[in-house]
């Protein structure tokens, strides 16, 4: 079979074995997507290690979901309808990567969102991270759960489940979900060292403004918003 798309075949399989070796993924975990030039898509295979994936097996399909190629034996992620969903709503987003990396897969099971402002890194790269409600994964739940979250945000919690970041780009998808899980390392070791204050206000707002008119950063971001009741900080 010829394999079509092999630079983007390659980037997938590359981001899969960087999941994979960081730990944000184990076994048969998550799954990654990418939009094409010409509105079809690359997506990996169902039940292989992301430390597996190679370019023939990776699954191209159609805006529709129906398989164009696929090498024998692989289907596509169990997944997709969540993947579908955040291109369907955004035009901006090229790639879609889904994961469970273990902090942030842990606030998210608590249904606690990443809403401190204590470090500019966080406050300048994603801003406030929310938690979808629980979905029953591989169904329409999953996309109908985040769909709400989509337009403001490039990085979503799912209750009970794992970790969902976008981009303009693979690599930006990907670093988003290394971004999402420091932001969830750096929020733990705050709270066990005591807690700390959010940065003053006018520092956040001119944070945010830095992103935008000075680093230019595309993507979306929730602006100064607090999701979690101040109990559950």
């Amino acid at each position: 079979m010829e394999l079509n798309a092999m630079k983007e075949r390659e980037e997938i399989c590359d981001v899969c074995h960087k999941m994979w070796q960081r730990g944000i993924v184990a076994a048969n975990d998550g799954n990654v997507s990418v939009k094409l030039e010409d509105g079809t898509f690359l997506c990996t295979p169902s039940g292989v290690s992301k430390a597996a994936m190679t370019p023939e097996i990776l699954v191209h399909l159609a805006a529709d979901g129906s398989v164009i190629s696929a090498a024998e034996g692989y289907k596509p992620s169990s997944e997709m309808k969540m993947h579908f969903r955040c291109y369907a709503e955004r035009d901006d987003v090229k790639a879609v990567v889904h994961a469970h990396p273990p902090v942030a897969t842990s606030y998210a099971s608590m249904g606690r969102a990443l809403d401190g402002y204590q470090t500019m890194e966080n406050i300048v790269n994603l801003g406030a991270v929310p938690v979808a409600p629980y979905a029953q994964p591989s169904t329409d739940e999953v996309p109908d759960s985040i769909a709400p979250f989509l337009q403001e945000h490039d990085a979503i919690l799912l209750a009970h489940h794992g970790a969902l970041t976008v981009g303009e780009s693979l690599t930006r998808a990907y670093f988003r979900m290394e971004s999402l899980e420091m932001f969830a390392k750096t929020s733990l070791y705050i709270h066990l060292l005591g807690g700390a204050p959010d940065m003053p206000e006018d520092k956040i707002n001119a944070l945010m403004d830095l992103r935008q008119n000075g680093y230019k950063i595309p993507g979306r971001h929730p602006g100064y918003v607090k999701y979690n009741k101040p109990e559950e900080k």
